[in-house]
């Protein structure tokens, strides 16, 4: 059964294809947006697509549409179109971008990767899992000070001193290393528990965003989105938590619109720079029937832009 991802039909739609154009999909996933996009390309089409998870490089659908002269596929975090686009001679000539955010459900659903609370497994939590420390070497290390703060910045955990200094007496006796360990820890560490929410909900995404850096690289990729677009080129992001939709909110608006010049007034036409992207539309939310079927739509959003 072919995977339908997230505002799969909203993101292909504001994509804006055209036959002939070059496009690039920066979070392959299980490949259904690549898959939506080669159906609407022509012959002369383009697809690159990146992902730092080498799972979904080996998957079945991967080696499926790699069949297809279309399709490009590397094994690469997005925070590097920069220099993939200058490798494949398609900088500044990419009509269309596409992000959609955070783990993905095979992620999620298998134990083994370490992303859920829900499974009993090892405490990974790396979405390229072939390099650098898993969430379990990362809790081994850090500092109290520290994990607090990524607690509190990237989780908003209220509790976060509570559960950091649990975190630190405990590996001083017992090392964690499973997903269990941990969840139990944060649980008893919570005075009280949101009946709507995990207590180990926000501890869990705080602790992922840390362990793949993955702020920063949202902020690299979106600003070099810029410079490898052609003008008219469409930046499509689907975010599904608060802290990354800010961010590319707030670049969207820094890029839009007029920036004036400091000089005398009145100001001319010839002294205004135009903004590098223009906004399109306001953000775009999934449907009811969507969010239905699927609940993990009911938190993403999706934004557009243009390139200028």
């Amino acid at each position: 059964m072919e995977h339908s991802p997230v505002m799969y039909a909203e993101a292909l739609q504001h994509l804006a294809i055209k036959e002939n154009g070059t496009y690039l999909d920066c979070t392959f996933g299980r490949g259904g947006h690549s898959s939506g996009i080669l159906k609407q390309l022509g012959v002369n089409g383009r697809l690159f697509a990146l992902d730092r998870d080498i799972e979904a490089i080996r998957s079945d659908v991967a080696q499926q549409l790699l069949a297809d002269t279309r399709f490009s596929l590397i094994h690469s975090g997005f925070a590097n179109i920069a220099s993939i686009a200058n490798t494949h001679g398609i900088s500044g000539q990419i009509d269309g971008i596409l992000m959609d955010l955070g783990v993905s459900s095979p992620q999620l659903d298998n134990a083994e990767r370490g992303f859920s609370f829900l499974r009993d497994g090892p405490l990974d939590m790396r979405m390229d899992n072939t390099s650098g420390l898993s969430a379990a070497e990362w809790l081994a290390t850090v500092s109290e000070k520290d994990l607090v703060q990524v607690l509190f910045d990237y989780g908003e955990e209220r509790f976060a001193r509570r559960i950091a200094k649990a975190v630190i007496m405990t590996r001083s006796e017992t090392p964690l290393t499973t997903t269990k360990q941990l969840a139990e820890l944060i649980s008893n560490a919570v005075p009280y528990v949101d009946k709507f929410k995990h207590p180990a909900t926000r501890s869990f995404q705080a602790i992922r965003i840390a362990v793949n850096n993955e702020l920063d690289q949202l902020k690299t990729v979106l600003a070099d989105s810029i410079n490898i677009l052609n003008p008219g080129g469409r930046l499509v992001v689907i975010a599904f938590h608060s802290l990354e939709d800010r961010i590319v909110k707030r670049f969207i608006k820094n890029e839009s619109g007029y920036k004036f010049h400091p000089g005398k007034l009145p100001v001319k036409e010839v002294d205004i720079n135009k903004g590098l992207l223009k906004s399109i539309g306001k953000a775009i939310k999934a449907s009811d029937q969507e969010t239905a079927q699927n609940p993990r739509a009911r938190s993403a959003i999706m934004r557009v832009a243009e390139r200028n």
